[in-house]
């Protein structure tokens, strides 16, 4: 059964389509990426995906929830609080125990936002995201400041948080086909129409999921 379904959907802004004709069904722990040129809209995707954004045409449906991880100007640590308050803050918000155990993935707790990496901006939203416990979770821009240690690491982990049945969308410049299940690519405005969107099959095996 399909996790998040998405029929026609399309965004519009000042007569401007950001996305359109957008049709994507993502079943149980696949991995999606939303790629492009720059200004394609990949972030905008990614949020009409996530049913963050008002719709123009179409439909998204989501089983369950979807929750964000990292993305700027949109959801980011806040600058001053410590990760181990972040947790603490959720964990609130959520409804939970304050002393609940929750995997940090190597985070130093004590580390505040403003002084986390591009990497450990990305593991915090993992983390919290999960928390939520969704079918869905949404992040942008994995591939911008990581090295290729670090990029290496964040796709580890992407690869722990599918295997457990949750779908994983994500925004990238490019990404290597073998890594993911599908691929959503924006049309390049400066040439095409903008907002078009076409899917694509990845080829990421069966294993690399379990």
């Amino acid at each position: 059964m399909s996790v998040l379904t998405a029929t026609g959907a399309g965004v519009r802004h000042h007569r401007r389509w950001l996305v359109r004709g957008l049709d994507l069904r993502v079943e149980p722990g696949e991995l999606v990426a939303v790629t492009g040129p720059p200004g394609s809209g990949r972030t905008s995707a990614l949020l009409t995906l996530a049913r963050r954004l008002r719709l123009s045409a179409g439909t998204v449906d989501i089983v369950g929830t979807a929750s964000l991880g990292h993305v700027p100007d949109v959801e980011e640590p806040e600058p001053v609080f410590t990760v181990a308050e972040h947790i603490t803050e959720r964990l609130a918000l959520l409804g939970r125990p304050r002393g609940e155990d929750v995997p940090l993935h190597g985070l130093d707790p004590e580390l505040r936002g403003r002084d986390l990496t591009p990497y450990q901006k990305q593991v915090l939203g993992l983390v919290l995201a999960r928390m939520e416990r969704p079918s869905v979770i949404a992040l942008d821009g994995v591939d911008a400041g990581l090295d290729a240690t670090e990029r290496a690491a964040l796709w580890e982990l992407l690869g722990e948080i599918t295997a457990s049945g949750v779908a994983v969308l994500l925004t990238a410049r490019e990404v290597a086909p073998a890594e993911v299940d599908r691929i959503v690519l924006l049309s390049d405005p400066q040439t095409d129409e903008p907002g078009l969107t076409t899917v694509h099959m990845g080829g990421r095996e069966k294993g690399d999921r379990e």
